[in-house]
Parts: C-alpha cells; sequence; structure tokens
C-alpha cells in the first residue's frame, strides 16, 4: 500500500499539485490522467522516490517491492536479455551473479561455502529457480521468441527493447507496478496480453496512458491531477470522462439559470425601486438577488480543442473506385498488391495492416505518388483533405505565424475570423504570431487539423492523426470524426478511435486485402472465427 499525506509539489512558483491525501490498495489498477504538463511523470517519479515532494510524505509498507517501467531503451545494451529482464527484481539478480562469481572460483574456501549456502538459501525463497522460465513466459507473452533471451539489448530492434524493459518490469510480481505510458510501442496482441496480466494481478499497479481503450480495460479506479489538486474516482476511464462531463454541464446550466434569474431581478428592482406599492416587492427581490451567486468553473489545466468537420458540397454516388492497384519501395519490395474496393456513401473505413503499406497507399490516392500497377478514379463531386504522418514539408523552414500560415487557406482572410477559428483550437492571445517551425508535434497536428476544416471537403484522409495528441485532442478529434457526414479513410492505433469512427475494415495482405462491412470489435471477432491472428493497429 502507498499512502500519501499532505504531499505538494512545485518547480518554482509553479505549483503542480498541493495536499494531496491518498492511498492506494494492492488488487486496485490507478489510471492517472491530466493534461500534458500537469504533473503525471512527476508524480510517478514521487511514488518512486526519484523525486522528493515539496512538503507531505509517501509512505510505502515495509519489505514492500516497487517495480518502475524503464525509459531508458539503451541503459542495458550491455547485458543479455534474460539478465535486463532479471533485473526487475534487483536483488535476485544480485545474488544470481554473487553466486556465479563464488562458483567461478578456483580457491574455492570454506568460508565461500557458508556464503554461497546463505545466498542459495535466499535465492529459493526469491524464487530464483523459476527466474529463467518467468522471464521466458513474460517475454513471449509480450510477442517476443524465447530464444532471443540470451541476446545482447544491443542487437535488439527498439520495438523490441520496449517489450523487454516492460518483461523486466512485470518480473518478480513486485507488490507495486508503476508503469508510465507502457504500451507505446506495442502491437494489439502484446496490449491485450498486457491487459491480461494487469487485470489478474494482485498488487498494486499506476499508469500513465493516451490509450483510452487501455484505461477502460484495467483500470478500477482514475487519478485525476488538475485545478492543482489530484482526486481519485472509482471506475475507468470512459466513467470518469463521461461523469466529468456531466458535471461540467449540469453547472453551466445552473449558472445559466441563475443568470437569467439575476437579470429579471435587477430589471424588476430598477422598474419598482421607487415606486412605493411596489417597494416591498422590490426590497425582498434585492434580498433574494444578495443570496444568488454565480458558481464559477474552476480554472483547469485541461483543455478540450474543438474538431469539427462541416461539408460544403454533399458527396454524389460515386466516391472512389480502386482497382488493381500495386506499388512497391525503392528497393523493389511489395508494399501493396491487386488491392480493388469502392467507397460507398457513409463509408468510414479503417485500414489496418502493415503501417507503410498503407501509407503507401494513401500517398498514391493522394497523388503524392504514381502507382507501380491499377487504376483508380475520384468521383467528380468528392473533394479530400489529407492528414499526412509526416507534416515536415508544410512547416520546415517557414516562418510564417500561425495566423498567417492560417491566412493561406481560408477563404475570409480578416484576422477577427481566423482569431475566432483558431480560438477554438486552443491557439490564443499572443501565441496565434509564434512561427509555425517551433511548434510541438501536438500543435502542429493541430495546425492541421484547422487546415482541413477550412477545406470543407466531403472526404478525410488520416495517417496516424493521434501520435503526438493528448487525451483531450484525441478525444476532440474522435468526437469531430464520429459526427462528420461525409467519407473518412483511417490509419490510426487508437482502438477507441478506429472502434467508434469505421463501419468498414480493410486489412492490407501480402497478396491482396480483407474487406469487412462492420466496426472494428466486429473484424477482430471475424478473424479469430476463421483462425487467423488479430492484426494489430
Amino acid at each position: 500500500m502507498i499512502t500519501l499525506s499532505d504531499v505538494s509539489f512545485q518547480f518554482g512558483a509553479e505549483v503542480l499539485f498541493k495536499e494531496v491525501d491518498l492511498q492506494f490498495v494492492p488488487g486496485n489498477c490507478y489510471g492517472i490522467i491530466g493534461a500534458n504538463g500537469a504533473g503525471k511523470s512527476t508524480f510517478l517519479k514521487i511514488l518512486c522516490g526519484e523525486l522528493e515532494p515539496t512538503s507531505g510524505t509517501v509512505t510505502i509498507d515495509e519489505n514492500t517491492r516497487l517495480s518502475v517501467l524503464r525509459q531508458d531503451h539503451f541503459a542495458f545494451d550491455a547485458y543479455t536479455v534474460l539478465d535486463t529482464v532479471i533485473m526487475g527484481n534487483r536483488r535476485l539478480y544480485d545474488i544470481l551473479k554473487e553466486k556465479d562469481a563464488i562458483y567461478a572460483k578456483e580457491d574455492f574456501s570454506e568460508q565461500d561455502g557458508l556464503r554461497a549456502s546463505e545466498l542459495e538459501s535466499e535465492f529459493a525463497e526469491l524464487g530464483g529457480w523459476e527466474s529463467e522460465s518467468d522471464a521466458s513466459r513474460l517475454i513471449q507473452g509480450l510477442g517476443l521468441e524465447e530464444s532471443c533471451l540470451y541476446e545482447p539489448m544491443s542487437q535488439l530492434k527498439e520495438s523490441e527493447k520496449v517489450k523487454v524493459l516492460l518483461a523486466q518490469a512485470l518480473f518478480g510480481n513486485p507488490e507495486i507496478i508503476l508503469l508510465d505510458e507502457p504500451t507505446n510501442g506495442l502491437d494489439l496482441a502484446a496490449t491485450a496480453w498486457l491487459e491480461d496480466f494487469l487485470s489478474d494481478y494482485f498488487g498494486t499497479v499506476l499508469v500513465v496512458s493516451h490509450d483510452r481503450h487501455f484505461l477502460n480495460n484495467v483500470c478500477t479506479n482514475i487519478v485525476d491531477i488538475d485545478y492543482s489538486s489530484i482526486k481519485m474516482y472509482v471506475g475507468n476511464y470512459e466513467f470518469w470522462y463521461e461523469s466529468s462531463q456531466m458535471i461540467q454541464r449540469m453547472i453551466k446550466q445552473q449558472n445559466k439559470k441563475n443568470e437569467e434569474k439575476i437579470k429579471e431581478l435587477q430589471n424588476f428592482i430598477a422598474r419598482f425601486s421607487a415606486n412605493k406599492s411596489k417597494s416591498r416587492q422590490a426590497t425582498s427581490r434585492r434580498k433574494l438577488l444578495d443570496k444568488l451567486t454565480i458558481e464559477e468553473l474552476p480554472a483547469s489545466s485541461r483543455r478540450y480543442p474543438f474538431i469539427g468537420f462541416d461539408m460544403d458540397r454533399e458527396p454524389g454516388k460515386d466516391i472512389l473506385t480502386v482497382t488493381d492497384l500495386c506499388k512497391k519501395d525503392a528497393a523493389g519490395n511489395v508494399l501493396f498488391n491487386q488491392v480493388s474496393f469502392t467507397v460507398n456513401r457513409s463509408d468510414k473505413i479503417a485500414f489496418v495492416g502493415n503501417e507503410r503499406s498503407i501509407a503507401a497507399l494513401f500517398d498514391v490516392l493522394t497523388q503524392q505518388t504514381p502507382a507501380d500497377g491499377g487504376t483508380f478514379k475520384w468521383g467528380v463531386s468528392i473533394s479530400y483533405s489529407y492528414f499526412p504522418h509526416d507534416n515536415t514539408s508544410f512547416f520546415e523552414g517557414c516562418q510564417d505565424s500561425i495566423l498567417d500560415w492560417m491566412r493561406q487557406w481560408s477563404k475570409d482572410q480578416t484576422e477577427s475570423y481566423l482569431r475566432g477559428f483558431l480560438g477554438r483550437m486552443l491557439f490564443s492571445g499572443d501565441s496565434i504570431y509564434k512561427p509555425v517551425e517551433v511548434l510541438s508535434g501536438g500543435e502542429k497536428a493541430r495546425c492541421m487539423f484547422s487546415r482541413m476544416m477550412l477545406f470543407g471537403s466531403n472526404l478525410l484522409i488520416l495517417d496516424r492523426p493521434t501520435d503526438h495528441l493528448d487525451l483531450e485532442s484525441i478525444a476532440a478529434l474522435n468526437d469531430g470524426l464520429a459526427a462528420f457526414k461525409g467519407n473518412v479513410l483511417l490509419l490510426s492505433h487508437d482502438y477507441e478511435m478506429v472502434d467508434t469512427v469505421a463501419n468498414r475494415v480493410i486489412e492490407l495482405t501480402p497478396d491482396g486485402m480483407i474487406d469487412r462491412m462492420g466496426s472494428y470489435a466486429d473484424f477482430v471477432e471475424y478473424k479469430k472465427s476463421i483462425g487467423q491472428d488479430v492484426i494489430e493497429l
């Protein structure tokens, strides 16, 4: 168990959170949420002792082992995969190495024998004899081959190192596990395995994640860092989100009613306060007015952009026809082959499979690159907007301010219009004069969405649009795409977005494609029913 008593933390004059009193108990998984910069990662660092709170105490039960997901993917390059995983229980690893060193001695003494006996006893108590099989089970569950256990970490791909470090954090049944973005770099199968592992876990788990589907599946509680405080709520992310939105709406509605009542009372008082026959009524209304207060919403670090797409023109009968389309990369490797499909009205299609292949298909359809075979034809009424995964060409070397950058795409060139438009995308005040080349990944993404919104297109093509977004922006984009009346072609790793937006799924395969109507969840069930592996998002 972890107990926080009157914990506060601040950088200089900036208070991230103050007077926090919380308990984290075994058997629960706590999702840590908050806006970018709210202090989620800082909070985890305080819990694991890497940072000291400005005030207050963090108490962890005696003899409790705490494990943390490491973010430095190169820190263990000098070790094998097996050693790296076992380091998740540092005491066990140290015993193992000390044992090996003693047994390797040529002049093995009686004292060495006694020490070895002590180590063997502790080694057995810590589950040392099962450590290799436990490590193997973890890495296989995460999608790695057992044979990689004896390979050096330096030879692994980045995506493989991510899985090994996650296995390290889970190794040896620690009582407390702290995970910062554990699904980054995981495929769908590995994420599903992790969800099952955490759902059955006996200990205390705290996790920071932007993956809404993951938070919904594993969390028993949500810990919200906002308003310079930390509050805990029972339930998963979806329950917290719907509840918080409802409360905000109720407060706003009540404030609106109070404002209307105040105006009504003020008008009556102004009209009749000088009238003797109405003076008593005016006095009673003045007393009532004094009791009415407008409850102000507390200032929040969480900000939701508005992302909504309107069509300037309804699409006609013909949307897009693709016939036997083929594409190879520069080395001659086939990216996709014999791809044929027709987009119908109201189709919102999620593309799954190899992301390089799907991105190449989008580049062909948007005429960024030519196809190596086959044809495609857009309907005469169709206007499309494209959100590329790599938006470098739109911003690199560009000295334009956000305002001037947006002006080139807008029919209305006035600053007042553009200010209002940019305000909905969280660009306000002097921030609109910031040069676009220095924007963060999330800010550039919001600029690209703004650009698409200005076009009024009836078909949207999006290549991994959530990669640089926070939870609030992801939710706003999800709502915008779900409400859009036109067509959508989507590649995304966000399960929730794919499942709630798409009504059709196309999987690109080496030999062609699989095309199924229905949600992504329906597609997953279909793949399982025919005995095929579920394709990763």
